[in-house]
């Protein structure tokens, strides 16, 4: 079997950590087994899509490094739906439903009272041709429903194992609205088909929805892909982060300096047996990757710990592989500052401020005017070197008998305007001596 996948955002929104969370995992079971992998943009939504936001999700793809062997639009494809929807009109799977959204929920409410699973009762299958006409006259637009078979539909999920869908207990499913316009699982399952989709990784949420797709593929002339259904995301806190998707966009990630192979990282080995490590090349990511390494508990996504991971991978790269990215950031940093920072930084924007700490101006924090103008006294001559750090702390430690803590902060702060950092050997000789005199006269410089 030649596997190709699907990974099909809507262009309602930017995307976000859980979206890629499902690409990911779609794209590196494709390229693990030498398969391809579709973008598909399910925008049969006309009105809640957007041009911008459906280029927004390939700007987001490219950063992530997660690029596409196929695409399509589903909006080019309504004629083919359309085609599709006959055919299941005349062979009476599809059949028109006149209630109302209030009709149907007093319904649901009336089988709950009941001790009833809230599944449509089919009523409208036996509408007579009079009483459509009637409803029709009353300006009211049927919604379409896939008549299901009752039967079980089977799978072996390749996260959940062994999964059964009783398809006498779920409602048959709508397929299109009143208005005429297409719910997702008609145009998924019919491009599904068309394009040779192998395999559906998605989220738990769409299980019962595989069980009626199933259905839906057999109608249609097709052969149900093969499934798997990961968990959700949740916090760090073990909730539901759908309130807080907006601020994990992957556009916000990238504009707050978050390198992607670093989420791709993170988002690979969260929820799975592996441990959760910075990986550099996509290539060890699809090495590495197996969907029976998949817990079925929910993974916890932590904006902390996802920091945490983006500082150990920027503190691993040389100048050299890091060089391109700080042009693209805008940063002007040389070989000798990323040298004596980098590992102080959780994302490139922070080297900003570092930028900053060198070149000035920067605001002294000096306590003891007098300890700082001692040292003054006492700072070398001459261009400064690693070596000048010691030798000047030495020579202040025997003229004032300030040892440790209180011989190295009031320097840092003198010279930094902060009370932490990276080693002063090689950040003094970066501020250089002009700066270094001015700021242990007190003087912003």
């Amino acid at each position: 079997m030649s596997v190709i996948v699907r990974f099909a955002p809507s262009p309602t929104g930017r995307i976000h950590v859980g979206n890629v969370r499902t690409a990911l995992l779609n794209y590196l079971f494709a390229k693990k087994h030498g398969g391809q992998f579709m973008l598909r943009i399910d925008d049969t939504d006309l009105e809640r899509s957007t041009k911008e936001y459906a280029e927004g999700i390939f700007e987001d793809m490219d950063w992530l490094g997660l690029t596409h062997d196929l695409t399509a639009n589903q909006s080019d494809r309504f004629d083919r739906y359309d085609q599709v929807v006959e055919k299941l009109k005349a062979e009476g799977l599809l059949y028109p439903c006149y209630e109302t959204a209030d009709e149907l929920d007093m319904k649901r409410k009336r089988q709950r009272m009941r001790g009833q699973p809230p599944v449509y009762d089919r009523a409208a299958l036996s509408l007579t041709d009079e009483e459509k006409a009637k409803f029709e006259a009353e300006g009211r637009k049927p919604h379409w429903r896939f008549k299901l078979s009752g039967a079980p539909a089977e799978w072996e999920d390749m996260i959940r194992g062994p999964v059964s869908i009783d398809t006498a207990s779920v409602s048959d499913p709508v397929l299109i609205r009143g208005d005429g316009t297409y719910l997702y699982t008609l145009p998924s399952c019919v491009d599904d088909i068309d394009f040779g989709i192998t395999h559906i990784i998605r989220g738990e949420d769409h299980v019962t929805n595989s069980g009626t797709q199933i259905e839906i593929f057999k109608a249609v002339g097709g052969k149900a892909p093969i499934f798997g259904h990961h968990p959700f995301l949740v916090g760090a806190d073990g909730k539901g982060l759908s309130k807080r998707l907006g601020s994990l966009s992957i556009r916000q990630m990238r504009e707050s300096g978050v390198e992607p192979m670093a989420l791709n990282s993170y988002l690979a080995k969260i929820g799975t047996s592996d441990a959760v490590e910075p990986c550099t090349a996509m290539d060890k990511l699809v090495e590495e990757m197996d969907l029976g390494k998949i817990s079925r508990a929910p993974a916890r996504f932590d904006e902390a710990e996802l920091k945490g991971l983006n500082a150990r991978m920027l503190h691993g790269l040389t100048y050299e592989e890091v060089k391109p990215r700080l042009t693209v950031q805008g940063l002007e940093v040389s070989e000798a500052l990323w040298a004596a920072v980098h590992e102080n930084i959780e994302v490139l924007p922070d080297l900003k401020a570092w930028v900053n700490v060198v070149e000035g101006p920067v605001t002294p924090l000096t306590e003891d005017q007098e300890f700082a103008s001692k040292a003054l006294e006492l700072l070398p001559e001459g261009e400064f070197t690693p070596e000048t750090w010691g030798t000047w702390t030495s020579a202040v430690k025997e003229a004032t008998g300030a040892k440790g803590k209180a011989l190295f902060m009031p320097l840092r702060k003198a010279l930094t305007g902060l009370d932490r950092g990276p080693s002063m050997e090689n950040l003094l000789v970066l501020i250089g001596p002009e700066r270094a005199k001015a700021r242990l006269r007190g003087e912003t410089a």
